[in-house]
């Protein structure tokens, strides 16, 4: 595979990058511990974009493992989980954080947050979007408990481990290097992410 530059996602903020259908995103944990929220939005149609509930239906699984496709709201395919070099941890439950979550937190609303990330991530590209959907969480590890409720756990990936993403329409993804820093999945200490994309499959 023929790769383009390394693009370095800073610690608590978000990068957007084009994807054409058959083109491969790398996003690897630079220090380990780091969730990403990972969002996909059709390109020549932002409306349309990955669902996890429509996903979890199409799959039958609560989280994601290799070969996984995500489908759109639409229930269309619009990537595929294609190699996973960390312990297989991802998250398909949980929201994107907010200004109102880190308010319920008793944070205040000036804390960063994977939503703002996504809008602000997509303005270079022209792209403005009216809803936050619920994201990939890359390297997030939650666990339910055998009473129904769930445990938010650390990030068990370490410096290097990575996720590759094969994209089945042309589309947008979203990377933020999620800046929670009061629930425990990133250790209390954000770090960045790191994002490779890949002219073709094979």
């Amino acid at each position: 595979m023929r790769s383009s530059s390394l693009v370095v996602v800073p610690a608590r903020e978000g990068r957007a990058f084009p994807l054409s259908a058959g083109q491969r995103i790398q996003i690897s944990d630079v220090e380990g511990g780091q969730v990403g929220d990972v969002f996909a939005f059709v390109r020549d149609n932002p409306t349309e974009y990955h669902s996890a509930a429509h996903t979890r239906a199409h799959v039958d699984r609560l989280f994601p493992t290799l070969g996984e496709q995500f489908v759109t709201d639409r229930r269309r395919p619009i990537l595929t989980l294609a190699e996973d070099s960390s312990p297989g941890h991802h998250d398909l439950l949980i929201p994107a954080c907010d200004p109102a979550r880190y308010a319920a937190l008793g944070v205040g609303d000036s804390h960063p947050s994977c939503a703002e990330n996504l809008h602000a991530a997509l303005v270079p590209l022209g792209v403005s979007v009216d809803v936050v959907p619920q994201p990939i969480n890359v390297f997030m590890y939650v666990q339910v408990n055998t009473d129904g409720t769930l445990s938010w756990l650390p990030a068990p990936t370490r410096a290097g481990d990575a996720v590759v993403f094969e994209a089945a329409l042309d589309c947008i993804v979203v990377v933020s290097a999620c800046p929670q820093d009061v629930v425990g999945i990133n250790g209390g200490r954000p770090t960045p992410l790191a994002v490779e994309l890949f002219d073709t499959a094979g």
